[in-house]
């Protein structure tokens, strides 16, 4: 039988691949092929790195599967802490997962239209590049979306590190922070127009960064006390 210090370890693991693979997948890449005001360039950037684009789906994937394992070994974790709320946290995660699977499709669609197909004929460029963000856009409302559950999961899991005994209290706070930070960034991105060049984004996300950063870092390198 593992013991604790084995399981949170084996989560601070999976929680690292969630994170590595998050980063490349939905910070680094877009950065460097997309370009919002400029449709043409955007395709172009895809066209010349198209292994890079192919890799951050590739990577987005890994992240989403390993974050559907990760409440799972965390509830062995923390279900003696409140097994209500580890329920809740593994419930929150199980239903937004689909979405931001789901939301990978519209990546999938930007290289059948870049492909050359013959039936892609009938359209112009311009109205390829249209498409093409579209798509991108689409991906990005779906992504808007599963944030809810990204922000919802984490309130139940700083709860049960704050009340565990074995795990830092203050990174139970930066995730229930987190979790209120996440949803008010959800809003303003859902009902401010122009949203984005407030730059508050990054402040109200910050908590969470906090967070799952360094929870992840003291599962995995601290693990949790047995004797807690």
């Amino acid at each position: 039988m593992q013991t604790r210090k084995q399981i949170a370890r084996l989560a601070g693991l999976i929680y690292l691949i969630v994170v590595l693979t998050g980063i490349f997948g939905l910070m680094y890449v877009p950065s460097q092929v997309i370009r919002w005001d400029d449709a043409a360039a955007t395709v172009n950037n895809i066209i010349a790195s198209g292994l890079l684009y192919r890799l951050g789906i590739a990577s987005e994937l890994v992240s989403y599967l390993f974050f559907l394992i990760l409440p799972l070994v965390l509830y062995r974790l923390l279900k003696e802490v409140d097994n209500t709320h580890a329920t809740a946290m593994v419930i929150l995660v199980v239903v937004g997962v689909p979405i931001s699977f789901a939301s990978v499709f519209y990546k999938f669609d930007v290289l059948s239209l870049l492909s050359g197909a013959g039936y892609l004929k009938a359209f112009e460029e311009d109205q390829i590049h249209a498409q093409v963000m579209l798509s991108l856009e689409s991906y990005s409302n779906g992504i808007l979306v599963a944030q809810i559950f990204w922000a919802l999961w984490l309130f139940p899991f700083g709860y049960l590190v704050y009340k565990s005994g074995f795990l830092p209290k203050v990174l139970g706070i930066f995730l229930m922070v987190g979790c209120c930070g996440y949803l008010l960034d959800f809003f303003g991105q859902a009902l401010i127009p122009n949203y984005s060049q407030l730059r508050i984004s990054f402040y109200l996300t910050l908590p969470a960064s906090v967070g799952e950063i360094g929870s992840c870092l003291w599962l995995l390198i601290m693990g949790a006390k047995d004797n807690a």
